[in-house]
């Protein structure tokens, strides 16, 4: 995972903020948002509907919409944050997350530290580093590409028929590993590690680790175990010709299916996220603060 300083200099300052629209709070935040950048001379542009702060330039999701952007701005939960993320990521600008939802694993600072966050971003007082993301290829029974796709988190290999089991054949590099019944596969990043890889009983994986995580959910079989492999291995879930069908979900929100006898192969990601910090809090006290884990009697080293 490297780091790098914010860009200075830049004549021509502009920003994207991609809001959580559904709650009146987060409309006041985003009008607060747009209100101070604006005051400093920065251009701000709004992905949603154009009743979302009237009189701004308004995008839709699209792989361009944040071109010619500084950074995009996120205001809102880690699902919002997810989708910012695909519109920073295919123009290669990077990407801030104020949480303005429950948990906000994603997010750098909370929703009181917005104005705080905000002159950090006006006065580019803050560091970009990298977070690995996956590439995702799904074939169909006779080795056809059905579709490409990426993640950031994680994607996910669901069974589509609840009333019975995926019958699926795990391999890393090219060699099997195991076969089983599941109700799927989660093949996650490091930073995915505290989303849904974490409720299906996979690890915590540390950001700064450069790896794969693979964690069979709900499978019936010996060996189960989750697995964290090389970052530069391949992993590929096969699903048998005679199971039901599958779908890949992606992040949450963009989906692939995935017919009985298909193949879904994981890659490292050509192009990683790029992720901005406003500060250095280690992972560990990010990870004590949001899963709000007891650390009563800690004491600390004694040297």
């Amino acid at each position: 995972m490297s780091r790098t300083s914010a860009a200075e200099g830049t004549t021509r300052r502009e920003i994207l903020l991609v809001p959580h629209a559904s709650r009146e709070d987060n409309l006041a935040a985003t009008h607060r948002a747009a209100e101070l950048l604006q005051e400093a001379g920065i251009k701000v542009r709004v992905c949603g509907a154009d009743t979302v702060l009237p009189g701004l330039q308004h995008v839709r999701h699209t792989p361009a919409a944040a071109e010619g952007c500084e950074l995009v701005l996120v205001l809102g939960g880690d699902g919002t944050f997810l989708r910012a993320a695909d519109m920073a990521r295919a123009v290669d600008v990077p990407v801030l997350g104020i949480n303005l939802g429950h948990v906000g694993f994603l997010a750098e600072w909370e929703a009181e530290s917005l104005d705080r966050a905000l002159v950090r971003v006006i006065e580019q007082s803050y560091d970009v580093e990298d977070r690995l993301t996956i590439d995702v290829a799904v074939f169909d029974a006779e080795g056809k590409l059905r579709e490409r796709s990426w993640a950031l988190n994680e994607a996910s290999i669901e069974n589509l028929n609840r009333s019975g089991v995926l019958d699926a054949i795990l391999e890393v590099d090219g060699r099997p590993v195991s076969a089983f019944g599941c109700d799927g596969v989660l093949i996650s990043t490091p930073t995915g590690s505290t989303a849904y890889a974490f409720s299906a009983g996979g690890p915590v994986l540390w950001p700064s680790l450069d790896a794969i995580l693979v964690v069979p959910n709900n499978a019936h079989a010996l060996f189960t175990k989750p697995l964290v492999v090389s970052p530069d291995s391949q992993v590929a879930v096969e699903s048998a010709s005679a199971t039901t069908p599958a779908v890949v979900i992606l992040d949450g929100f963009r989906e692939i299916s995935m017919p009985p006898g298909s193949r879904v192969e994981v890659v490292r990601g050509e192009r990683p996220v790029r992720w901005v910090r406003l500060d250095q809090q280690p992972f560990t006290d990010r990870l004590v603060s949001k899963l709000r884990l007891p650390v009563e009697g800690w004491r600390g080293p004694r040297h």
